[in-house]
């Protein structure tokens, strides 16, 4: 997400950083690069010439905050000002407190409705609010099918919308449903088309006055870059929507939609789309994807999806494992199939300050050696997880027909699984993100 610009913006930054002395001169420079990273990022003209020229006025005699050097005073000015134009602070769902909320669902065919609404309403569910889905796309085929199908994986109720019906009347009949379930939140997905068409925003603007959404969510595909910002306008322009959901951003997306779509709708971008899982959304806080993109971390975030992924007693049942030297090869495999439910292993990593999408071009973390460690040890017996000692050269070669490795990749992963079981007792302790880097890199095979 955002790397390619990240690692531009980061470069262009990296020469002012260490100036003792700020000038029209060198922020000119400087800023000239910030231009033609945002510009080859896909962000809006009108929205880069705002951007810069408030980092501008701001730069020129700014006084120096405490312990800041001038070049860090223009870094934190640039980060404050990239957070302002992403919406300045989160935003998330809101409806009245007595009544559940309703949210309806917009945008063109393919960018990505149906699913988010299966994201949004597991969300739901970890807060403890029932939802209750209403497939109301009649157009797409499969549309209303692809919902039905979410909602059995998520154990959710969801209207039984039938073809003959009109959306109007798959709403009205699907909110009286919902209301007698007693649902906590209610999810309208809407059908869209290649195009912004007439026939289309007056059947949303239809659905809109019957069913008087609270939020009114603008889903757009991050892949498409300014496009999504032009239909953003025309969506905005009739339905006055309340939000946004930019999927897709685990994809080639340059970053240019997230940071234009608020600034030319002036509304709050508020999840972002990063993969294809039901748990693969994620709030969209500007300030911390401001920090994300200049290369400053984004440990908030790492701490929520550590915190989702494990319980406070599992972490301590893993400590004390850790410290009577008990860490067994299925705890390893355990922790790996943990981390996997986190998302990319080096997406994590970039989130530790100093650690960039520059700084990971080396990294040699090859996801798919995960699915292998799992596959070898899945082939152990229980007794060879809970006792790595006794895997004797027959039980190697057992193992590796099991697991479709050779006896050498065995040998590996036991040589790495000892080493690891001593990095890890040190790792709590490290402060250095590269240091760190290097070490978590050391306990996946090559």
């Amino acid at each position: 997400m955002f790397e390619t610009l990240s690692e531009k913006l980061t470069n262009s930054l990296r020469k002012v950083r260490g100036q003792g002395r700020l000038t029209e001169e060198n922020i000119g420079q400087t800023l000239n690069e910030v231009k033609m990273a945002l510009l080859e990022a896909d962000v809006n003209y009108r929205v880069v010439k705002a951007f810069l020229k408030s980092i501008k006025e701001r730069s020129i005699g700014e006084e120096v905050q405490g312990s800041l050097s001038p070049g860090q005073q223009f870094i934190k000015i640039v980060n404050e000002e990239l957070t302002e134009m992403m919406g300045g602070k989160n935003s998330s769902l809101s409806g009245p407190v007595n009544e559940p909320l309703v949210a309806m669902m917009v945008g063109l065919q393919g960018s990505g409705k149906t699913s988010s609404v299966g994201k949004l309403a597991k969300l739901c569910l970890k807060d403890g609010n029932r939802p209750y889905l209403i497939p109301a796309d009649i157009y797409r085929p499969a549309a209303i099918d692809q919902l039905q199908v979410l909602a059995d994986a998520l154990g959710v109720s969801c209207y039984p919308s039938r073809k003959d019906q009109t959306p109007l009347e798959i709403v009205r009949n699907g909110l009286i449903e919902a209301e007698e379930e007693n649902a906590g939140a209610v999810f309208i997905d809407t059908a869209g088309r290649l195009q912004i068409d007439r026939e289309m925003m007056e059947e949303l603007i239809q659905i809109k006055n019957s069913s008087n959404p609270h939020e009114i969510l603008f889903v757009a595909d991050a892949m498409t870059g300014q496009e999504a910002v032009n239909v953003a306008k025309g969506f905005n322009d009739e339905l006055d929507f309340t939000g946004v959901i930019l999927t897709k951003m685990d994809g080639d997306a340059r970053g240019g939609a997230a940071l234009s779509i608020r600034a030319i709708t002036q509304k709050p971008i508020k999840f972002l789309g990063i993969g294809e899982k039901l748990d693969n959304i994620e709030e969209f806080h500007p300030e911390r994807i401001a920090s994300r993109i200049l290369g400053m971390g984004d440990i908030l975030t790492l701490i929520e999806k550590v915190e989702n992924s494990f319980s406070e007693k599992e972490a301590y049942k893993l400590q004390k494992k850790l410290k009577s030297n008990n860490f067994t090869l299925e705890d390893f495999r355990d922790q790996l199939l943990s981390m996997r439910k986190m998302g990319s292993i080096k997406d994590m990593i970039g989130m530790l300050p100093g650690m960039g999408s520059s700084s990971l071009e080396d990294a040699n973390i090859d996801e798919k050696k995960i699915i292998q460690i799992d596959a070898i040890i899945s082939s152990m017996t229980i007794k060879e997880r809970m006792n790595h000692k006794i895997m004797n050269g027959s039980r190697r070669l057992r193992v590796a027909k099991g697991s479709g490795t050779k006896v050498s990749e065995i040998n590996k992963l036991l040589k790495q699984f000892v080493q690891m079981r001593k990095m890890m007792q040190k790792l709590s302790n490290v402060s250095n993100p590269s240091k760190a880097m290097k070490m978590v890199q050391s306990m996946m095979p090559n």
